[in-house]
């Protein structure tokens, strides 16, 4: 015996309109992917190249130093910043179809293709740690009250001082965006 299990979620012709909405928005992946572009150039800045999320190079700019490498160590580096330029690019596209398919159906797509997006990549660089973070943001205060001769840390407000000891508090070297609050 067969066991029916109800579809839900309207009547059939909404269901059949949400089955067009879906087809039209997996139609548009392919459109919204070859739109995503990603940019990369050298540490040194001798280059630059833009590619779309398949890998087709868009646009190269080399310096007149860029000669200086060779031509074994200018390939190489060529194709390193190509590689993060398309990891730029395809994570710019999961992006985009993200926002028009949600991202349950972007991950399935991520799977069929066999190219995760590379914020889920595992073996990708995530960055630095907070620890990391705290111990460079110590460093840059630390370095800022050694040049202004001032502390980072806030007076009472009992410590005197009128509207010119104000503006001082307002320092963008001791600007902390750790301080702001995320809501995402």
């Amino acid at each position: 015996m067969i066991e029916q299990v109800p579809v839900g979620g309207g009547s059939t012709r909404e269901l059949i309109a949400q089955a067009r909405a879906r087809q039209d928005a997996l139609a548009s992946v392919d459109a919204l992917m070859a739109k995503a572009t990603g940019t990369a150039h050298d540490v040194d800045n001798t280059m630059e190249l833009t590619v779309d999320a398949r890998g087709k190079l868009l646009r190269l700019w080399l310096s007149p130093s860029a000669v200086n490498w060779g031509p074994e160590r200018l390939g190489s580096l060529l194709v390193e910043v190509a590689q993060v330029a398309m990891r730029e690019a395809i994570q710019a596209s999961y992006n985009m179809v993200a926002l028009r398919l949600g991202e349950d159906m972007t991950y399935l797509i991520e799977q069929l293709s066999g190219m995760p997006a590379p914020a889920r990549d595992p073996q990708a660089d995530t960055g630095i740690t907070v620890e990391e973070f705290q111990r460079r943001r110590e460093e840059r205060l630390r370095e800022a009250e050694r040049r202004t001769g001032r502390t980072t840390q806030t007076q009472p407000d009992d410590a005197g001082g009128g509207p010119e000891d104000e503006a001082d508090d307002y320092d963008l070297d001791t600007f902390d965006p750790a301080m702001l609050r995320s809501d995402r």
